[in-house]
């Protein structure tokens, strides 16, 4: 009768072959990262292949020391591991011990460790980047004489300033010995330039690679003169563009960022010469009130001006015065007509001439009791048309009196 087998037996059989197979166990594969996941449980499961096959791969997290950079797709890596079947999935795959990057990938690596060693060193820090100078007269260029970076940076700068002077330095920017006329195009321009642009257009990481080499990053730092590094495209980093003191996405860019617009400049220019003569405007005038304001308070304060308050003064308080004492004189002719009216009405004279006469004595003293006069004394008598002067012969006591006891003559 024929042999039948479950499939659990087929996949525990060919487990044992590959398992027993000396080469699957000890094996370097090459090939292209796809589908890289990172399980939360610290396996990673990615897929490596080429343009023919692929094979599925996993790393255990135990075995994570065995990768010094983080896996990602399209990356181009050496596997070393053992290549097994997974019996439950019927699948084969490789379980990875170590994981390195091939060809591109050791640049990569090289990149970060440099990165990482230049950076602990301190070429990067901010506080040691110079500031890019605002209103520059010279630039200095070092980049390859022919391409697309130096026609972009020269259309550039001469759209945005045609007074500034441009300085190329023709260095090699791919390739062997690149690194090194890079070096001494940024020697010869340091210090005979205001700003230096060092870079070149876009290309892969091994046609950037000039710019990532140690004693290009290191020229670039011990330069006294500012340094603008412009690398390839936006998406292009490179360790110059750390180590430079402004970074520009473009060679366009850092023309752009080097090179002051003059257009913009003189319009700003014309806005401060406004604002700075209306300012002057302002404090002209303010002066000019400050000194009619000072030649105010002295003239307030002179003697003359004194002793013109004082002249007023002395007006007003004579005009003042002067219509007191018409009050006042005025007040005393009413009253003295007032008593004019009433000493009219007790004037002898009109009783003189009502009819009446009055008696006084020599003196001219009023005699208008008995007890005034006595015999013999002279007596004068007013009357309308003029005195009677009299001798008293005779006094009788009381108005109308029987007895006489004196008597009068004439």
């Amino acid at each position: 009768m024929q042999q039948i087998y479950s499939v659990s037996d087929i996949s525990s059989y060919i487990k044992r072959k590959f398992d027993t197979d000396v080469l699957l166990n000890n094996i370097y594969v090459k090939g292209e990262v796809s589908n890289c996941k990172y399980h939360s449980s610290g396996h990673i499961y990615f897929t490596l292949k080429d343009n023919r096959s692929q094979i599925s791969c996993v790393m255990f997290a135990g075995r994570r020391a065995g990768i010094s950079f983080r896996l990602a797709d399209g990356q181009s890596v050496i596997v070393f591991g053992r290549i097994t079947v997974y019996e439950q999935g019927g699948s084969y795959q490789i379980y990875a011990d170590e994981i390195r990057l091939d060809g591109v990938g050791r640049l990569y690596e090289e990149f970060e460790e440099l990165k990482k060693r230049l950076g602990a060193e301190g070429l990067f820090d901010v506080s040691k980047k110079k500031p890019i100078p605002g209103y520059v007269s010279k630039v200095g260029i070092v980049t390859a004489r022919t391409g697309a970076a130096i026609q972009d940076i020269c259309q550039i700068a001469k759209r945005r300033n045609p007074y500034v002077s441009l300085v190329l330095y023709p260095a090699q920017v791919q390739g062997e010995g690149a690194s090194d006329t890079i070096v001494r195009g940024i020697k010869y321009l340091d210090g005979r330039v205001d700003v230096i642009i060092v870079g070149r257009g876009g290309g892969s990481i091994e046609d950037l690679w000039a710019f990532n080499e140690e004693k290009t990053a290191r020229a670039v730092f011990e330069c006294k003169t500012p340094i603008i590094s412009a690398v390839g495209h936006e998406t292009d980093t490179t360790i110059t563009d750390y180590v430079a003191d402004l970074r520009a996405p473009t060679p366009s860019a850092g023309a752009e960022l080097a090179v002051y617009d003059y257009g913009r400049f003189m319009k700003d220019l014309a806005v401060l010469h406004e604002r700075l003569y209306d300012s002057m405007a302002d404090r002209i005038e303010a002066v000019r009130q400050g000194i009619k304001n000072r030649e105010a308070l002295l003239r307030k304060n002179s003697p003359g001006h004194k002793l013109e308050l004082k002249k007023q003064w002395i007006e007003n308080a004579g005009s003042v015065l002067k219509r007191s004492m018409e009050n006042v004189l005025n007040n005393k002719k009413n009253e003295l007509k007032r008593a004019a009216v009433r000493l009219e009405g007790v004037n002898p004279v009109r009783k003189l001439e009502s009819g009446f006469s009055y008696v006084t004595d020599e003196k001219g003293k009023n005699v208008n009791r008995i007890a005034a006069v006595k015999a013999g004394d002279r007596l004068i008598m007013h009357v309308t048309d003029g005195e009677i002067l009299t001798t008293v012969n005779e006094v009788k006591e009381g108005y109308g009196g029987k007895k006489a006891n004196q008597r009068s003559e004439s």
